[in-house]
């Protein structure tokens, strides 16, 4: 038996009402996943618990059986696993993101414009990046390179304190959410001052891109510690992301990683290759679990762009589940496949919610018969509903 999940980060969303009161995954056309929900068991589950943040951290801890109310110890930890960073008990790893601000007030006074930097490039991220370091780092505060705008600080016997996500505040003025710690706050100031007439960001401008004006530090926490994923479910799992923290999860786990060239976290991501992938990973290389993240929806309900999500669910419809599908039935393995989101990206919010997300359970021995869609409106009315979502995973495997 073998055992697949597909998370559409973010896909969940809110009725919208350019969409004649539809969400973006009832307004996608998404023939593979109705095709699925109509053999399979649709429902709902609550993956963020009570009193904590709904981010993908703890999100996706919960849906790969980890109870992150026991496991989870900051966001930046587990990205910092994914990079390789030697990281000891006292050191805190806070996240760095390399973001666009507006260009003509003073430092407070500017405005989120952008998290991601338009999904900068890992390339030209590292040289801005290592533009700070050269400046600001020390035998205490040290960066690490990550992944397009995703990067790491570790802070020698640092303190966990209140950072805010900067997806959180987009549109926003920064002054009363930059950080309260003044080597913190002055680092970030002077990351502006070091960025904002770089080269780089000369041409990104000059090209009509957003540019790579400013670190950001949010997410602290301190080093991690993961049951095994086998020895806790007896199954040799593989984790396929292009995003640190689920690599960072799978390292801490003691899962696989599979790199495939051409995953980014964006929308132009190598989908088919993610697929192939797991297929290989599972009928070819012996794993009996794989895990495919694709960040695409969530980026785009960050960017608060109802097209670019839609187009996100549907390639994820048709260049993922619908390969991983006919791969595993050629194969004439017997399997499960869970698809879902972490949790809702809303366009209205342009940030995560911890409502309940939308699942499908699909078993290739009991194959069922329904009428029903996939989409959130549709999961509530089954009825189905699974209260704490790191229980998912011995639903899957039960």
């Amino acid at each position: 038996m073998k055992y697949v999940v597909v998370l559409g980060d973010g896909m969940a969303d809110e009725p919208i009402e350019s969409l004649g009161g539809r969400t973006p995954l009832e307004a996608a056309v998404t023939p593979a996943m109705d095709v699925l929900a109509e053999m399979s068991e649709i429902g709902l589950v609550h993956t963020i618990p009570e009193g904590m943040k709904p981010g993908s951290d703890t999100a996706n801890l919960s849906v790969m059986g980890y109870d992150p109310k026991k496991y989870y110890t900051g966001r930046s930890p587990l990205e910092a696993l994914s990079i390789g960073v030697p990281m000891k008990d006292t050191d805190v790893a806070i996240r760095c993101n390399i973001v666009t601000l507006s260009e003509e007030e003073p430092y407070e006074e500017k405005t989120i414009i952008d998290h991601s930097s338009g999904e900068i490039s890992t390339e030209e991220a590292s040289v801005l990046l290592e533009a700070v370091k050269k400046e600001l780092e020390n035998e205490t505060y040290k960066f690490y390179i990550g992944t397009s705008y995703r990067h790491c600080l570790i802070w020698d016997r640092g303190q966990v304190a209140e950072l805010t996500p900067p997806h959180d505040v987009l549109g926003q003025t920064i002054g009363q959410y930059l950080p309260m710690d003044g080597v913190l706050r002055e680092m970030q100031k002077r990351s502006y001052e070091i960025l904002a007439n770089h080269p780089i960001n000369r041409e990104r401008k000059a090209q009509g891109k957003n540019p790579a004006n400013s670190i950001w530090f949010w997410g602290p926490g301190t080093k991690p510690i993961l049951t095994s994923f086998e020895e806790k479910n007896h199954k040799k799992g593989v984790m396929i992301s292009a995003v640190d923290l689920l690599k960072g999860i799978a390292v801490g786990a003691g899962m696989a990683n599979i790199e495939v060239e051409g995953a980014n976290g964006g929308l132009d991501t190598n989908y088919e290759g993610k697929a192939q992938a797991a297929v290989d990973a599972l009928v070819k290389q012996g794993y009996d679990f794989a895990y495919i993240h694709v960040e695409a929806p969530d980026e785009m309900g960050h960017q608060g762009s109802i097209e670019r999500k839609i187009k996100a669910i549907e390639n994820l419809d048709s260049r993922v589940i619908r390969p991983v599908k006919e791969g595993l039935d050629a194969s004439g393995e017997d399997y499960r496949l869970l698809i879902l989101p972490d949790h809702p990206t809303p366009i209205r919010a342009r940030t995560h919610t911890s409502d309940p997300v939308p699942y499908i359970l699909y078993d290739s021995r009991k194959i069922q018969k329904n009428t029903w869609k996939y989409n959130e409106r549709e999961a509530k009315a089954s009825g189905n509903y699974v209260a704490e979502g790191h229980k998912m995973m011995d639903i899957l495997f039960s």
